[in-house]
Formats: structure tokens, sequence, C-alpha cells
């Protein structure tokens, strides 16, 4: 009986071995949230806010508790995909043209896809919301995501709130029902199940626009907090137990689909807390955007039960987000190339010893937020036991964990040693302090292009970034740095409001629905604009014409030549002054025919 029962269970027994052979590289499931600091979790000691989903990731998982990443957005997301500093790599403010990685630098989804991985990214990207900077001219096979930074951001879908809005799906607009966490979690296990269906080790990477402001959640996350905190706090806590939710639900279907043992499981977020801060913060001191270590220290877990990494251990090891690209070379056998040599190291000798011997390094971390980077702006330079912060004060960090005590005069020879590190790090970086990412005009990949305000380049005034400083009318002027691909016959048309809008130039817009949480973008009255012409420059070419009373854009057509330029348009208005046209198409109509 005891032997006929095996044969029975031998099939069984065989499959569940095949989900996992000897060697086989991992599926990953990478998740990083917006604004959510290492705080910002029940499992590291906050008082109010339950994670009890990332608890139980937490415990299962490699920790790594001296993890840093940039204090805002799109650096981290830049150092992340590249494995190369901010400052090297691009995106080092958040807009104005500077939130964009540039070309050249190797993605993790190209590499994922350059080692056979079917790859999804579902979310945030902030990175570059045109040709050649989209996640689809990017390595990803399968995209779901809003514009820009955020839901309701400029280059986002006019109108979008979180709640029931239009993403950008493989470059189409595509209208998805329900909160946007929910949304993007649910096209990244649809997206897995594809892949599995098709016997592909898939790459899914989820990048929430939440906890970002504004603060905005289905109301029964947010209810049980509101009578703990203040009604910012208890959104943004609401905003991650939605998210805690999600994560949890993702990991019983894996697990419940047999993929979780060999699904590598990433969580970490992208700078510290925005919101929640002041109610924990570990004992830290900053937050988002600072140069402290609230600003920049943040959560990363590792956890892979097929590699034996499901036992909770922490690892106190100095690294940063420009680890983890070597760290998921090695683990999943990515190509490395040759001619890119990477500024972060594997993190692996730690993942399998955490004891293991590691050489000290200095990292530097820093929040540019302008076009032209600074030395010394806001910056930390850190070792394993110090932080030189701003290249003055100098803090012995395990001792002094909310950097209040400044040993700089105590440890010149340390601040000496740091300030060496940087000077060092700061020469390396001015090759790329001096390049601009160039929107490509003319390719077939996106033709016309989609220019919007967000990307402006300004005398230093920040862009209208989101649609509320659009509905406004916030009055700025900027261009746009582009490269024409192919030398002929372009329209450029220049409009007031998104074509989506589909209202005239000079029409106000009323004020938007509003939905849970506080106010939405959408909900600013748009203010009408007194226009009375339009004017292009670009490439030599310049231009201007009155507007009619009800026309919804103005259009040009020039001959430009190849090459890189700039691009503005403006609107002059009747009462005297000028505005930047806030949204551009540019359409390549024809190539121009040589004379010879």
């Amino acid at each position: 009986m005891p032997h006929r029962l095996a044969l029975l269970l031998l099939p069984l027994l065989l499959a569940a071995c095949s989900i996992v052979t000897a060697g086989e590289r991992p599926n990953v499931l990478f998740i990083i949230t917006d604004d959510q600091g290492y705080g910002d979790l029940s499992c590291h000691g906050n008082p109010v806010l339950k994670t009890p989903h990332l608890d139980a990731l937490h415990a299962q998982s490699a920790r790594f508790t001296d993890f840093h990443v940039s204090p805002t957005c799109s650096p981290s997301r830049g150092a992340l995909m590249s494995g190369h500093y901010t400052n090297r790599c691009g995106p080092w403010h958040t807009i104005m043209g500077r939130s964009i990685l540039f070309e050249g630098e190797t993605t993790l989804g190209e590499a994922f896809a350059a080692a056979g991985y079917t790859t999804g990214m579902f979310g945030k990207w902030h990175l570059g919301d045109n040709y050649p900077f989209r996640p689809e001219d990017r390595g990803f096979d399968r995209v779901v995501r809003h514009g820009g930074g955020g839901v309701g951001q400029t280059p986002d879908v006019w109108d979008n709130a979180y709640f029931d809005d239009s993403y950008f799906c493989d470059g189409r607009i595509e209208r998805r029902e329900g909160f946007c966490t929910d949304v993007f979690f649910a096209e990244a296990k649809r997206f897995i199940q594809r892949s599995v269906d098709a016997g592909e080790p898939f790459f899914a990477y989820v990048s929430t626009n939440a906890p970002h402001g504004p603060l905005h959640c289905p109301e029964e996350y947010a209810a049980p907090y509101r009578d703990q905190v203040g009604e910012k706090q208890a959104l943004f806590f609401g905003m991650i137990a939605n998210i805690d939710k999600n994560v949890g639900a993702l990991r019983d279907w894996l697990q419940s689909e047999g993929l979780a043992d060999n699904t590598l499981v990433v969580f970490m977020t992208d700078n510290g807390s925005a919101t929640g801060a002041g109610v924990h913060n570990v004992g830290m001191r900053g937050h988002k955007g600072s140069e402290y270590e609230g600003g920049h220290r943040v959560p990363l877990f590792v956890h892979w039960p097929a590699g034996g990494y499901d036992r909770g251990v922490d690892i106190d090891r100095l690294s940063a987000h420009l680890d983890v690209l070597p760290t998921l070379q090695e683990l999943c056998e990515l190509p490395a190339k040759d001619d890119y040599p990477l500024d972060g190291r594997s993190l692996v000798p730690l993942l399998n010893d955490p004891q293991a011997e590691w050489a000290d390094r200095v990292i530097v971390t820093d929040s540019q937020r302008v076009i032209d980077p600074i030395k010394w702006k806001n910056c930390s330079t850190m070792s394993q036991r110090w932080r030189l912060v701003n290249g003055k004060q100098l803090y012995e960090i395990a001792a002094d964990p909310g950097q209040k005590n400044d040993l700089a005069a105590r440890h010149p020879e340390v601040v000496e040693r740091l300030r060496a590190a940087y000077d060092a790090w700061w020469e390396s970086l001015q090759p790329a302090l001096s390049k601009h990412a160039e929107f490509v005009l003319g390719n077939p990949a996106e033709n016309p292009s989609r220019l919007t305000c967000h990307d402006w380049l300004t005398d230093g005034k920040p862009s209208p970034w989101n649609q509320a400083t659009v509905r406004a009318g916030q009055q700025t002027l900027g261009d746009w740095a582009v490269r024409v691909e192919h030398a002929g016959r372009y329209r450029i048309t220049l409009r007031r409001w998104p074509a989506e809008a589909d209202k005239p130039l000079t029409a106000g817009l009323p004020a938007g629905a509003a939905v849970p949480g506080l106010k939405a973008f959408r909900e600013t009255p748009g203010k009408a604009l007194a226009i009375r012409s339009a004017g292009v420059r670009i490439a030599g070419y310049e231009a201007e014409q009155p507007v009619e009373p009800d026309a919804g854009a103005v259009a040009f057509e020039a001959d430009l030549p190849a090459g890189s330029t700039r691009l503005m348009g403006y609107f002059e208005l009747a009462g005297g002054g000028r505005v930047g046209s806030y949204y551009a198409e540019v359409e390549r109509l024809s190539e121009r025919v040589s004379e010879e």
C-alpha cells in the first residue's frame, strides 16, 4: 500500500519539482512605491499604520537596513534602472526636461529582455514620456502607465484623478475602471499569467504612484486612521494600506499558481517619507527631498525561496539603488556589457552571507532639482560609519541616527577624506552634466510627438508640471530640447488645452469632479486666456499668426533640417504678455528630397 501510494503521488511530486529545476533562473516581481519612507511600515515600528502583508514579506526576506536612494522620484528611478549615479544618467530633477534617462543608458528592461525574459512595466515611469525615452522604447514588452511623475500631472491623460482613469497602454490611450494602484497590480497579474502561459520567464516592474500626492484613496482604507492622525496622514496611510493589500493578494496568487518558490520578489521605495515622517521616522532627521538620512534611507526586501532568501535576516552594509542592476545581473544571469561600467556593485555576496567580507566604500546622494547641477548642493557623502552633509557637517551615523551632533571639527581628517571622494566623484560626472536629453522628432515610433510643458527648459521658474497649473494658466515660458531625425517638412501644432480636452484655445473650463481624498488637480477651474496670436521658433524657422476665436489649435508647417535644436511655442495675450504653448504636437509630413 505505501508503494502504491508513492506511485500515485509520483506525478504530483514530479510536477512540483518541475517548477524549480537546478539552476533555473527566477521570475522577478519588482515593486517600488512612491514617497513611502523607511518608517512607513508597521514592521519598522510605525505605531499607527498597519501593513500586515508587507510585514510578512519583511519576515521572509533579506532586509538591507542601510540602503539608500536619491531624495526624490526620477533621480532614484534613473539610478535604479541604469546602475549609474543619477547625475551621470540624466534625471537629476523631476521636471523641466531633467527627469529623463539619457539615451545610451542600459535599463533593467533591456537587460532582462536581452536575457530572454518577457518584460512588463506598470504604473509610474517618470523617466521620459516621448520617444526614445518611454518604457516601450527601453526594453519593456508590455506597458500600462500614467504620464509624468504622477496621475494628473501635465504629461498624463487629461483629467485623470486616480479613479477610473485612462492610461498609456503600449502607446495607446485606454480607459480602466478602478483605483490606480488596483489597476496596476491587476495588469501585472494579467501580464504574469500570459508570460507563464507562453512558457517565458517574466520581469514584472510594478511602480506605484501611490502614496505620492495628491492624496486620494478609496474611503475604506483611510477611514481606520482618521481618529489617530490628521486627514493628510490618514489618506497617506490609507494609500499604503491599499498597496499592502495588493502585495498580499498578488503573493497569494503566485503561491496558488505554484510560482512563488521561484519568483524573486524585490520591494523598495523611491525616497524618504513625504507625509508620514511626523508620525514615525525611525529616529532619522529629514524627509523626502532632504540630504539628511530620512530623505534617502529606504527599505529594500529581497525574497526568493528557491535561492535561499526566505528567512528574515538584516544586512547592515551600506548599499544603494546603484547596486540593484548588478545584483539582478548576477542572480538572473543577465548579460553585462564590457563598455558599460557600472557605479554599483552586486549585493549577492551579502545575500548569501550577511557577514561576508565587504570593502568599505563611499556613496554620494544629492538633491539637485535644477537645470544645471551645482557642486555640493544638498548632498550626503556616505561611508559605512560617516555621513558628510553638504561637504561641511559630519555625523557618526550609528551613534547619532538623528544627525544632531556635528563632529566635523573633531574629525577634520574624515572631512578631508570624504571631501576628496566627493571631488573625484563630481569630476567623473562632468561629461554628463553638460548634456541634454533630446526628444526625437520624426521617428515612426512616435509621429506625431506630443510634447508638454512639464518638460520645458525654463529660466529657472518651475514649469507647469501638473494639470492644475495648466488650468490656472501659469504664465511661464520655456522650450523643448529636440532632435529632428529626418530633414523634411513638419507640422507643428500649438495648444492651450490638450487635444483630448477638445476646447478652443481661448476658452475656460469648469472645475472637474471631485474624488475621495484631497482636492484633485482637475478641480481647479480652467482659466480663459485672451490669446490673440501664436508663434513658433525652431531650427532658424520663426513664424507667428493670429488666433481665430473658436480655434482649438494653431498649426505651422516648416522645412526643418536634421539635427539638434530647441523648439519654442508661445501665445501672445491681448492685454500684453506672453505664455508658453502648454502642449505641442510635431509631425513629420515628408522627408526632404535630395537635390543631387
